[in-house]
């Protein structure tokens, strides 16, 4: 039997959602790190020790989703937080010639994922008596730019998906909070979106201090650790490098 208050947090093997389950740990939740492999879940609850729970998950399947689920209410302690972090980018191209294979990933991690693990978890959550989802966007859920269609298109359609949530569950002892990043430089993101080194390294060439994963672990954790009356619904949160989506500035 767990004792502390559960968070969940998906995408968990890499990036912001390892340093989110790293965060979280600290501020007092037992982790259950959710992702795809195996491994890596399996170093990072090492890393964490007795506080973390790793559970291989695929967001994109509805059958992992409900096997995490169960895994999570078996744990026997209160639900508390779910953060929606999984997710990911493929490709940068225009939309004439778009992959429709990539936008249709796009949407299934990015939109159905979120849509399956918050499907699963509510219960849950609402029963703890003080439930919070956090769903880990992006800047592009409301610029839209060229060669990301298909990314700015999933994230817009996230985005929808929460502000529909929080509406619905007005009343109801669960917050609604969305946070979204800019430009935030981890080891996977635009390798795996462009997959090819040099070009993701040349997405933060000349900008001195792009965000990092611990940036962002730290707004999900502050926002998870208001009082449960305070409700964040939208932080945008962007190196001071990056004025907007367009407008990035690089040293030399």
């Amino acid at each position: 039997m767990v004792q502390k208050k559960i968070a969940v947090v998906t995408g968990a093997s890499s990036g912001i959602g390892a340093a989110t389950a790293r965060r979280l740990a600290t501020e007092g939740f037992h982790v259950v790190a959710a992702a795809r492999r195996q491994d890596r879940l399996e170093q990072l609850v090492a890393e964490i020790g007795p506080d973390a729970t790793a559970v291989v998950c695929d967001v994109t399947s509805d059958e992992s989703v409900a096997a995490l689920a169960t895994t999570v209410t078996g744990l026997g302690a209160p639900v508390a937080l779910l953060v929606n972090n999984a997710g990911g980018a493929r490709g940068l191209d225009p939309v004439s010639d778009g992959s429709v294979a990539d936008w249709q990933w796009m949407y299934d991690v990015n939109v159905l994922g979120t849509l399956r693990t918050t499907q699963a978890l509510l219960p849950a959550l609402e029963a703890s008596g003080a439930g919070t989802v956090v769903t880990v966007g992006s800047t592009a859920a409301f610029t839209v730019y060229e060669g990301g269609a298909g990314y700015t298109a999933a994230k817009h359609a996230q985005n929808a998906l929460v502000g529909t949530l929080r509406l619905e569950l007005a009343g109801r002892p669960v917050r609604v909070i969305e946070i979204d990043p800019g430009m935030v430089r981890t080891e996977e993101f635009s390798l795996k979106r462009l997959g090819d080194q040099g070009k993701a390294d040349a997405i933060y060439a000349g900008v001195k201090e792009p965000l990092v994963a611990d940036d962002i672990a730290d707004c999900v954790a502050w926002v998870a650790t208001r009082p449960q009356h305070v409700n964040i619904d939208r932080l945008v949160v962007r190196p001071i490098a990056q004025a907007a989506q367009h407008k990035v500035a690089r040293e030399s």
